[in-house]
């Protein structure tokens, strides 16, 4: 590819990017404008910009990668990322709308009443983030060196220094902006180029990919690992969606619960529609770049194609809109996922960190003002993980972030929003031997890869890590019920009644 025509596309991405962030910078006065743009952003574009966000990595590289690598087996990871949203909105838009929380962390300290929770469900919103930064700021650095020839560090390190500038300067005013942009620059990044490159395969007289017959096939190995590998990952998919914080946090933007489904409504069908477009680049990949196999590059099919398949100024431009559309997509998630972590450190610092020993001088920080050290901080350890460990499927690595999420969150939501009888003490036992079972497995994947069924197990964990999750809130829940807090039945009815009931009952 023609490295003038992929510098010009990123240095575009970025300059856009600075200067929608820019604008948002001047409708930023508030605290509330910072944590959640004061609760005013309308569906059409909220769901724009969870699109923007929630596309990422994972979704415009490496769907593409999988399915060029393992065929349709792979499709059930857009299927699940997609249904996903159709379980929160059914279980958890509205209720944790009508919540008035700005975090994750935040409803639970409303739910249980309880400080313990709060700290370790702020661990662990941190946790997912970094989990699921790490590989937003490889791909980058992958995307750039590709393009370009440039070190991997460039590209990571110009996404984590933009990601910052903006949620620094206008915070969720000013990403709900920018990631309902990227959003349609992804779409259109993917779908402008597809009509070219199914016309060249049409025309080449090659109408059917080079692989063998089960690439074809779902459910690879019926009675083995495949099928168990492909529960898990519905799994993960399904219910790790509603537990992303980043996810999440979009929904605490919305006016009101009715406007928080409508969002999530929109959601379902611009994600429906963007996923379409990365299988058909796997496909064709098989056909024109089943080399980048033996390289271990599947993650750059999408990039390759049309210089591949069109050659000349009409394959460099059309390379050079995927790069743009790449950039964007990590720069859309990246933003999201710091903010997540922006809000819970910056409450952090203002509510419980400025007491401890040492750090007092916290306590006199402007909740603003702690959001934006916890923007800065909230990049660095992720940044230097992306930049010294070894690079792994970006699909796969954000599949680990959802099986801590789908483990921890999605049970202490479900829970917390349907059954009154959810405990602090259940909630933390969940949260806890959730996460340790969710998280350790990824670490003893990368670090020791085990084999067998034991290294199955562990590279897919969601199947067997989510029970444990469901199972230790009930069961100590049960244990526990003394610890039901005395204003449960108030707070279930503050989750549960829609907003114009409120007014006609006030009126």
């Amino acid at each position: 590819m023609n490295s003038t025509y992929g510098v010009i596309a990123v240095a575009l991405v970025s300059l856009a990017t600075l200067g929608i962030g820019a604008f948002g910078l001047r409708l930023s006065r508030t605290t509330s404008d910072f944590y959640v743009a004061s609760r005013s952003v309308s569906p059409v574009w909220n769901s724009s910009a969870i699109g923007g966000e929630y596309l990422s990595a994972a979704s415009f590289l490496g769907v593409a990668g999988l399915v060029l690598a393992n065929g349709a087996d792979m499709l059930w990871y857009p299927i699940g990322w997609t249904t996903g949203y159709l379980l929160l909105l059914v279980f958890v838009a509205a209720p944790l709308r009508r919540s008035g929380a700005y975090t994750i962390p935040d409803f639970a300290q409303v739910r249980l009443q309880s400080i313990g929770v709060r700290r370790v469900a702020s661990v662990l919103v941190v946790a997912v983030g970094w989990l699921y930064l790490m590989p937003q700021f490889q791909g980058a650095g992958l995307t750039l060196r590709t393009v370009t020839g440039a070190p991997t560090w460039v590209g990571t390190a110009v996404v984590a220094v933009i990601v910052v500038i903006n949620v620094v300067s206008g915070g969720m005013r000013s990403i709900t902006f920018v990631q309902a942009f990227q959003y349609w620059l992804k779409l259109t990044a993917l779908l402008i180029p597809v009509f070219f490159l199914v016309h060249a395969w049409t025309d080449d007289g090659r109408p059917s990919p080079v692989a063998p017959e089960a690439w074809f096939q779902p459910f690879g190995e019926a009675n083995g690992p495949g099928l168990y590998l492909t529960y898990s990952v519905m799994a993960a998919t399904f219910l790790g969606t509603m537990g992303l914080p980043h996810v999440v946090v979009r929904f605490y933007t919305n006016p009101d619960g009715h406007a928080a489904r409508r969002t999530t409504l929109i959601v379902l069908a611009l994600l429906g529609t963007f996923y379409l477009l990365p299988t058909i680049y796997g496909v064709l990949g098989r056909v024109y770049a089943s080399d980048l196999l033996d390289s271990g590059r599947t993650d750059t099919v999408v990039l390759e194609l049309p210089s591949r398949m069109l050659g000349g100024n009409t394959g460099e431009l059309l390379a050079a809109l995927l790069t743009a559309g790449a950039f964007a997509a990590f720069l859309s998630t990246s933003s999201g996922l710091t903010m997540s972590i922006a809000g819970v450190v910056g409450q952090g610092l203002n509510r419980g960190l400025g007491a401890w020993p040492g750090l007092g001088w916290a306590r006199g920080l402007s909740t603003i003002t702690a959001l934006r050290l916890g923007a800065v901080g909230g990049v660095v350890v992720p940044l230097i993980l992306a930049l010294s460990a070894e690079r792994i499927a970006v699909a796969n690595s954000v599949t680990f972030a959802f099986a801590l999420a789908a483990s921890t969150f999605c049970p202490l939501l479900v829970l917390g929003i349907w059954w009154r009888g959810l405990t602090a003490r259940g909630a933390i036992a969940g949260l806890v031997g959730g996460g340790l079972c969710a998280g350790i497995a990824p670490i003893m994947t990368i670090v020791w890869g085990p084999e067998g069924w034991l290294g199955v197990l562990m590279s897919q964990p969601a199947a067997w890590s989510v029970p444990v999750g469901f199972g230790l809130m009930v069961g100590v829940s049960l244990l526990t019920r003394s610890d039901i807090p005395p204003n449960v039945a108030r707070t279930m009815v503050r989750l549960h009644t829609p907003e114009r009931l409120e007014v006609d009952r006030r009126g």
